[in-house]
């Protein structure tokens, strides 16, 4: 049901400003990847998170995906990827034909458990993705010292992480390599776009070549006296980044501070209109990190009918999805592991609506609906399933 009072689940913080940058990019003649805009915010990137090179793709999937590439990861290898998450680290990794193995997740923070990843290390192994889960980046001081310890590739998939910190330094830089989405949903967002954020600048440089099928910039190749004809030496991908969308990034990666400020006031509006609640549970933010809050979940009691619930608040115009995946049970992968902590979280979560725009009255209507609606859905004390 959609009603003009409708609270929907997501909604992207863009205006006139973000306007202004497309209509400069449609005056420029270079509305596609690779051309001035594109570059301004690579080195954007580059210099906000203090790395070795940045580059700016179509989607956080794709730099994944040349993540692997860099790594070189290919079949016969294992990499571990956290499983509670939208399932595109183990993607990007059956991509290269390489194998995911799925790591259990903490119960309190839904991120990846450093204990179960250590568990899973094998001969096979050749690298870690870790997930900032919805937000939250997770435990990287534990993680690098397994990556260390055996030799292993880290990366970090901060797509839902733009904005959050661990220990004082910012998403998007925890890692060797960390891959960033700015899907309509993020911290900072043209729709859909990615980034690869690398310490390394020969494995930025080949990441920026294999996004272009393997040949480099043709806006670059544009700017050269004579007739370059480029030779395709090796096989690549179409990963670019229009210079529209970059136009729309440059002006929305200003507004980071601003926009995390306002999702930062929902989540502890939602903590303390909550915080009585005794058939769900808030989200587990760690005194060492900060959460981006690109999604804000509840924990739904066992005894709560999750599916009625999300029905009531759907008649009510109040948007609502289950949460997030637990990797290993999609039958895509075909995994052999069993990660119950993430299996129950996938079970029991509940994304209710979270973004800048929202009013304090939403806050309070969306907080009212769901304790109106798990107190109608829950089955008394003591009775079975």
């Amino acid at each position: 049901m959609t009603t003009t009072d409708s609270i929907p689940l997501v909604c992207a913080s863009l205006g006139e400003r973000e306007l202004a940058a497309v209509a400069e990019v449609f005056a420029s003649g270079w509305p596609a990847g690779q051309g001035p805009r594109g570059k301004a915010l690579e080195a954007g990137l580059k210099e906000r998170y203090g790395a070795g090179d940045a580059v700016a793709v179509s989607n956080c999937g794709a730099a994944l995906h040349l993540a692997m590439l860099g790594f070189k990861v290919g079949p016969g290898d294992e990499v571990i990827v956290a499983d509670y998450t939208f399932p595109a680290p183990a993607h990007a990794v059956r991509y290269v034909g390489a194998r995911p193995v799925f790591a259990d997740v903490r119960a309190d923070t839904g991120t990846v458990d450093p204990a179960a990843v250590a568990a899973l290390v094998t001969e096979r192994t050749v690298g870690i993705i870790a997930v900032d889960v919805l937000g939250l980046p997770a435990d990287y001081a534990e993680l690098q010292a397994i990556a260390d310890r055996h030799g292993l590739f880290l990366v970090e998939d901060a797509a839902c992480g733009v904005g959050a910190t661990y220990r004082g330094r910012e998403a998007g830089s925890l890692a060797e390599v960390a891959c960033l989405s700015f899907h309509g949903r993020k911290g900072a967002t043209s729709g859909e776009g990615g980034a690869l954020i690398t310490a390394d600048p020969a494995l930025g440089a080949k990441a920026r070549q294999l996004s272009s099928f393997g040949i480099g910039s043709i806006y670059d190749m544009g700017q050269v006296i004579g007739l370059p004809v480029p030779e395709f030496t090796e096989i690549g991908y179409n990963f670019k980044l229009s210079d529209i969308a970059a136009a729309i990034l440059q002006v929305q990666l200003t507004r980071v501070e601003e926009l995390m400020e306002r999702r930062n006031t929902v989540a502890a509006r939602y903590a303390e209109l909550f915080a009585d609640e005794e058939l769900l549970t808030v989200p587990h933010v760690p005194a060492d990190r900060t959460h981006a809050w690109q999604s804000y979940l509840v924990t739904l009691d066992a005894r709560v009918d999750r599916g009625a619930v999300a029905t009531d608040l759907r008649a009510q115009g109040i948007g609502c999805l289950h949460g997030t995946w637990a990797s290993h049970l999609q039958p895509a992968f075909d995994a052999q592991q069993v990660c119950p902590v993430s299996a129950d979280l996938f079970r029991r979560n509940l994304g209710i609506p979270m973004h800048a725009e929202l009013s304090e009255d939403q806050v309070e209507r969306v907080a009212r609906a769901v304790r109106t609606a798990v107190t109608a859905h829950a089955r008394p004390l003591g009775r079975a399933a």
